[in-house]
């Protein structure tokens, strides 16, 4: 996976496929305020909307989360405006500022059946870049087997950088200052469709300021795609497999822990470990035949070294709620 220059992170033309998008994710998480967010705005003009989901970590085993949608037929790459929530590229490819200013419903993530309550969040975040973006620019080339067919349902193009995170989340009237917060930000275009890979494997974390990785495998019915990167002593490598174990709660479908073996294209193994703390299953939750995004909050060990991420599962669920492809 090349490093991309910095008109990647500008709109791309928009090709006919009804589902094109253009999408901006970012994800941070300081275990020192045990807060957080992840969150993605997709332009989508064909179908002519720009969508937005937020989901704010709160310190405990809560996660505040809001849906917005607003018509929007023209790609853009300015105004990423919607309901209240701001993204704002200060600088490409190295800094963005994302504010917020909404109401939210916070779900309780211990599985207790507790309703959802309607709190504020607020926030003002800085993202500043620790690495540079790696990816695939999706121009001009037909891939073949997987990658044509995760071309075709996540985005022909994408790219990821792991960056710093400064500012404040406030909720329920508390401010909380996020003082050794790092996450991961990715951007996509091309075609977006939720339900078209079998399952995926998809990972954000960074062991310190000098350390990250990401990358995910995706099930097609081609077989499996690999792609992702590692950034270790001050340059990249790409990653060619993602072996993957899992530890999986009694519903047979959230994940508990994930053990990593990645290979990169030196010929390295790294080995990573993720006590995964909280999960987000989505609002719609395990229900038969039905696409889940297990959004999980990780601590991840590597070398002898603790960092913060994600550890992200998609599953198609089957008629009996359990996943299509057995999770290993």
């Amino acid at each position: 996976m090349p490093i991309l220059d910095a008109s990647h992170d500008f709109a791309h033309p928009v090709e006919g496929d009804t589902a094109w998008s253009e999408s901006y994710y970012f994800n941070a998480y300081c275990p020192v305020a045990d807060a957080g967010l992840f969150t993605r705005i997709g332009v989508r003009p064909n179908e002519g909307t720009m969508d937005c989901g937020l989901s704010v970590w709160l310190p405990g085993n809560e996660l505040a989360h809001v849906v917005v949608v607003k018509e929007q037929k023209e790609m853009v790459d300015v105004g990423l405006d919607v309901g209240g929530i701001k993204y704002e590229r200060i600088e490409p490819l190295t800094t963005w500022r994302l504010t917020a200013d909404v109401d939210a419903q916070a779900h309780d993530l211990s599985g207790v059946g507790k309703p959802a309550r309607t709190t504020h969040v607020a926030l003002d975040l800085t993202f500043n870049a620790l690495t540079p973006a790696v990816g695939v620019d999706g121009q001009g080339r037909e891939g073949k087997g997987a990658s044509a067919a995760t071309s075709a349902s996540v985005g022909k193009g994408h790219l990821e950088q792991a960056g710093r995170w400064t500012g404040w989340i406030e909720a329920d009237g508390a401010r909380h200052e996020l003082v050794d917060a790092r996450g991961n930000r990715d951007k996509s275009w091309g075609p977006r469709r939720w339900g078209g890979p079998k399952m995926w494997r998809w990972f954000s974390i960074n062991i310190g300021d000098d350390v990250h990785f990401g990358g995910i495998r995706i099930g097609t019915d081609a077989g499996d795609l690999h792609r992702g990167w590692v950034w270790s002593e001050g340059e990249h490598s790409s990653i060619k497999e993602w072996k993957v174990t899992s530890e999986v709660a009694a519903d047979g479908v959230t994940h508990t822990a994930t053990h990593v073996h990645a290979t990169d294209k030196r010929g390295r193994v790294h080995q990573l470990d993720a006590d995964v703390f909280r999960v987000s299953p989505g609002p719609a939750g395990i229900r038969p035949n039905t696409t889940i995004v297990n959004e999980g909050l990780a601590r991840w060990t590597y070398e002898g070294r603790t960092g913060y991420g994600i550890s992200e599962y998609l599953h198609q669920l089957d008629a009996n709620a359990r996943p299509v492809v057995p999770i290993e």
